[in-house]
């Protein structure tokens, strides 16, 4: 009957016993394991085990470094190519419609009635232009948000007040001047200030990312030239401990090693040549030439809002005058032609902007007989002037002067993208390239000490 009591009694004592027992000990680290262990350290093959795990922590980073670096560059430069790049080229194209657009509607408002079709045409070509631009600037990412969101804004109100405009002037009311010119104004105070901000940003980050890509890969090629050095004071030090010329191992390592300091250093250059090719044969001279054409067509706007105002137009023609003079200087060097004309390094833009300069020249003799007429009174003679097909107006002139420069522009854009391309493609191969050599450079550097610890056992 008291059996069980005993039993129980005998598990729970069991079990205290258990839980009292002093917890097991490891035994402290005799001095003497801690020799042992520094003697091995300090041994031969220890001393190689060390130097083996140094060289193969620099050769990982180094790879690393290139591999991460090159991958960086590239996608730098092939968004400089499509995507700040080309956001920059669609905001120029947004400034360029908007200004094109301004100068056509004061153009056509002179035909007193009826514009010409071909001037109607360019009025809506030019709207659908700046509204395809600036849809593709939002689309992209433009960091200007506040730019895209006041031209989607200001742009309905602009061609409503052209369009009240047109219609006022087909009636015959002289009304439809003054609504005109507050078309110009909001297009040359709001519009045109919004458009050349977005630019500015779009260019800023493409030049961002332009430098980004040709930036120099000091950290890749310090550890690239640091583990060469490395290895090559590691193959000596092994042959005079093992009498032994040559460790294929490590022999390996160092020309791999050579080969990844080398194709980084020299693809950086190519780069960095073709990133500067691109800025000083396209994009500088695209920017200048792009700034002659907005000038250009300002001062076509301003003379022929000159003309509308009937004369209280005295603002609109000193402005011509500024335009004029900032597409060429009286000291033929400080104008945007001439500054472009001495950026060129191509002899065909070269003449092509020669040919712009000398039509500047023949714009400002007819813009005199111009003005006379009309402060003479005769004012059919002065529109005629203006808005004339003969070879001699300034119509003909403006319009031979600004394809003059939209050749120059396409010819500068494509010179910038073929370079641009060109540093994109400098970088073909260097990830996978990278990651290839990095590994076969460990295995040389393991292989190579593996040989010679192993001849100590």
């Amino acid at each position: 009957m008291h059996e069980p009591a005993q039993g129980k009694a005998t598990d729970y004592e069991a079990e205290m016993a258990q839980l009292t027992a002093p917890a097991h000990v490891r035994p402290p680290i005799r001095r003497g394991e801690v020799n042992s262990v520094t003697a091995r350290i300090r041994s031969t093959p220890g001393r190689m085990v060390v130097v083996m795990l140094v060289l193969l922590l620099v050769g990982l980073l180094a790879g690393i470094a290139w591999v991460i670096g090159s991958s960086q560059r590239s996608s730098s430069a092939g968004g400089a190519r499509t995507g700040s790049g080309e956001l920059a080229v669609q905001a120029q194209e947004l400034y360029r419609a908007l200004s094109d657009a301004d100068a056509t509607a004061a153009i056509a408002f002179l035909s007193s009635g009826v514009e010409p079709a071909e001037l109607r045409n360019r009025y809506q070509s030019d709207v659908a232009a700046a509204t395809a631009a600036l849809a593709a600037v939002a689309n992209g990412g433009a960091s200007d948000k506040a730019a895209i969101e006041q031209i989607s804004a200001q742009l309905p109100v602009y061609t409503g007040l052209v369009e009240t405009a047109r219609s006022y002037n087909r009636q015959g009311y002289p009304v439809g001047s003054a609504y005109l010119r507050e078309a110009s104004g909001l297009m040359r105070g709001q519009l045109l200030v919004a458009a050349q901000r977005l630019y500015d940003s779009e260019a800023t980050a493409l030049q961002h990312e332009r430098d980004d890509a040709a930036s120099l890969p000091w950290l890749a090629l310090l550890l690239g030239i640091g583990l060469v050095a490395g290895l090559v004071r590691a193959a000596r030090q092994l042959s005079r401990q093992t009498h032994r010329t040559f460790n294929v191992g490590l022999l390996a390592a160092t020309l791999v090693a050579v080969v990844m300091v080398v194709w980084n250093g020299v693809g950086w250059a190519v780069v960095a040549q073709h990133i500067s090719a691109a800025n000083r044969e396209g994009s500088r001279q695209v920017e200048l030439l792009a700034k002659a054409r907005i000038a250009a067509l300002t001062a076509r706007a301003d003379e022929a809002l000159t003309l509308v105002a009937r004369g209280s137009g005295a603002a609109f023609e000193k402005d011509y005058v500024v335009q004029l003079g900032t597409l060429v200087n009286g000291d033929n060097s400080s104008g945007l032609l001439n500054r472009a004309r001495a950026a060129a390094t191509d002899g065909s833009v070269r003449t092509v902007v020669d040919s712009g300069i000398s039509d500047v020249n023949a714009w400002l003799a007819v813009h005199k007989k111009l003005r006379a007429a009309d402060d003479g009174g005769d004012f059919p003679g002065a529109v005629k002037l203006a808005i004339g097909g003969e070879t001699d107006s300034a119509a003909t002139i403006f319009n031979r002067l600004d394809g003059v420069l939209a050749s120059a522009i396409r010819s500068t854009g494509a010179v910038s993208d073929k370079r641009g391309a060109d540093a994109a493609g400098a970088f073909g191969g260097q990830t996978g390239g990278g990651v290839f050599l990095t590994i076969v450079l460990l295995a040389g550097i393991a292989l190579g000490y593996q040989q010679r610890i192993a001849e100590y056992r």
